[in-house]
């Protein structure tokens, strides 16, 4: 999907393809065979978002972008509410922010794909001539393989029609591979050496590895000898994605680039937990490897791209801004499959983000898109405004269930955080929430806002700030709880204390936070995007009018609000 570097960056023509991949029958889209075409009539907007990207009806499960125009392809259902009769579906859209939904751009029909079109990704050849690259299920054993499809029609803007040419598939798992764990093809990339090069993942074992294949005519595709990087007891890999970002500037790079101002990150989504894990290290173009930076984790304790309900992500370069955009996939966390089918649709895909590397070198920074702004409407604003031990303040005059919210909080002093014990060295951050949450008085914190609340809070979301100490620094955990979000007693509705820690420098004495609201999603952006929370939420008293919003803090210390900025958010044209 992205330039080579050896295509000209044509300013016309702006390829992004940002396709989420979710292919797995397992927890997140459990298999339900006798409802995988059965539709609802009545499709409920009771948690419906407002501004985030989700088809009309049906089951959703991932996105992508492509040429001049943002292209979303993604995982759809167009039969019902559950996983299963995927297709790619095809969306578009100009700004990221208003989409046009067309026919799916690929669905099974040939023998290398008859029982599947899996996720993947795209690239655009010399001549600007753009390919998918997609996995293919071949049998009931879900044997996967790799195949490419090619615009039918290079002239139409939208690129409606693709074709699957006959000398599909392109590559097929040798005996070293399994067979049914081998999937997700990423955008190509260019060496100097003008070999193309694109990653599988797969696993062998327990170790999850990131097949390399390189080939000179992107039709006859060669496997290394080696992965480009491997991870014992880290399971399956899939949604692989391998980019490069600037040591020099907060700017997206083409896939292809390189050099030595460039570190490269490799992310993948685990199987095993659902979630999205990266790393940042060094990629060595002679040898085909790449090698984490020594302090970056492989695995469940490694950085997490979003530390809430946030899996099969995908990144395109937009070179029109010169940025690197990430999106991702947020499945639905109620009671599955009658909630979904109730509600008539499954599944969103979260607001698209600028991606880059953090000045430290240590971690990613995300932010939503400048064009979502453009949804902004009436504003309220809160200056100066002290928060003493258990006292809260209502953020009044905005849609409180449909909204984006800045806030800045400063303290005037780091003396009352409390000790973070060592015994909860080896526990997530998720445990840590659990139980020192909103309501558990700290010194320093908890303090943030209280998202979709009900006026007697019977149900809330927090999403929060809690500052301990150890010996030689101080631990900044950020929250977003959802245990306390819907009196609905149902055992089988996800209501986890999601958390991350924040990596950032305190001496200003200030954390800040963005949360967008939207319904039924949460998404938040700690210390300008360090660290980011996804929660799906379902109440079931705060919702529409009768939902409100709050700042509180449950601290020792006084928090001052600096600045609040709120905003009610449009719906998009389309």
């Amino acid at each position: 999907m992205e330039f080579s570097r050896k295509c000209s960056l044509c300013a016309f023509l702006l390829f992004f393809v940002l396709l989420f991949c979710n292919n797995e029958v397992n927890a997140s889209h459990e298999v339900f065979r006798k409802l995988q075409s059965l539709s609802t009539n009545i499709v409920r907007n009771l948690f419906r978002t407002g501004f985030h990207f989700q088809p009309p009806r049906h089951w959703i499960n991932g996105p992508m972008y492509y040429n001049g125009i943002y292209h979303l392809f993604y995982q759809y259902n167009p039969k019902g509410e559950v996983w299963g009769n995927i297709v790619w579906a095809h969306s578009v859209s100009v700004d990221l922010v208003n989409w046009i939904n067309l026919e799916p751009a690929i669905y099974p029909s040939e023998a290398f794909d008859k029982y599947g079109t899996w996720s993947g990704s795209t690239t655009i050849l010399p001549g600007n001539k753009p390919v998918i690259l997609y996995t293919g299920i071949i049998d009931d054993e879900q044997s996967q393989v790799q195949n490419y499809a090619i615009p039918a029609n290079l002239t139409d803007p939208f690129l409606r029609k693709w074709i699957k040419p006959d000398n599909n598939p392109l590559v097929v798992a040798d005996q070293s591979i399994n067979k049914t764990k081998f999937r997700d093809p990423t955008t190509a990339w260019l060496g100097q050496d003008g070999l193309w090069r694109m990653l599988v993942g797969s696993l062998r074992g327990r170790r999850g590895l990131a097949l390399l294949y390189r080939s000179r005519d992107f039709m006859k595709w060669t496997k290394a000898k080696h992965p480009i990087h491997s991870s014992a007891d880290t399971g399956n890999w899939e949604c692989v994605d391998f980019f490069p970002v600037s040591l020099e500037h907060t700017n997206g790079l083409d896939t292809s680039s390189h050099g030595e101002k460039v570190k490269h990150v490799l992310k993948v989504s685990l199987d095993d937990t659902r979630y999205d894990y990266y790393t940042i290290g060094t990629y060595d173009t002679k040898k085909d490897r790449y090698t984490p930076d020594e302090t970056m984790v492989d695995g469940w304790k490694g950085l997490r791209l979003d530390y809430g309900n946030f899996y099969a992500s995908k990144t395109f370069y937009d070179p029109s801004k010169n940025r690197r955009i990430l999106m991702g996939w947020a499945n639905e966390s109620d009671v599955v499959p009658t909630d979904a089918i109730n509600k008539g649709w499954s599944g969103i895909q979260t607001i698209p983000r600028r991606l880059w590397l953090d000045p430290s070198g240590r971690h990613l920074v995300q932010w939503p898109v400048e064009e979502l702004e453009h949804l902004r409407k009436q504003k309220v604003e809160i200056r100066n405004y002290r928060l003493n031990k258990g006292e809260k303040v209502e953020v009044e005059g905005i849609t409180p269930a449909q909204a984006d919210v800045e806030v800045t909080f400063s303290f005037s002093s780091l003396e009352n955080a409390e000790e973070f014990d060592p015994s909860w060295a080896d526990l997530y951050a998720q445990d840590v929430c659990g139980f020192r949450g909103s309501t558990v008085q700290g010194g320093l914190g908890p303090f943030g806002l209280l998202i979709l609340s009900s006026e007697n809070l019977e149900e809330y979301t927090p999403v929060f700030f809690r500052v301990f100490k150890t010996q030689d620094k101080h631990k900044v955990l950020m929250c977003s709880d959802a245990s306390r979000s819907s009196v609905r007693n149902n055992i089988k509705i996800y209501k986890p204390s999601f958390a991350g820690f924040v990596d950032v420098d305190l001496s200003d004495k200030k954390l800040s936070l963005r949360s967008l609201i939207d319904h039924s999603v949460v998404e938040s952006f700690g210390a300008g995007g360090k660290t980011c929370i996804t929660s799906r939420v379902y109440p079931a008293l705060a919702i529409f009018d009768e939902a409100h919003l709050y700042a509180f803090n449950n601290g020792t210390e006084t928090i001052t609000i600096e600045t609040l900025n709120a905003w009610s958010m449009n719906k998009p044209e389309r």
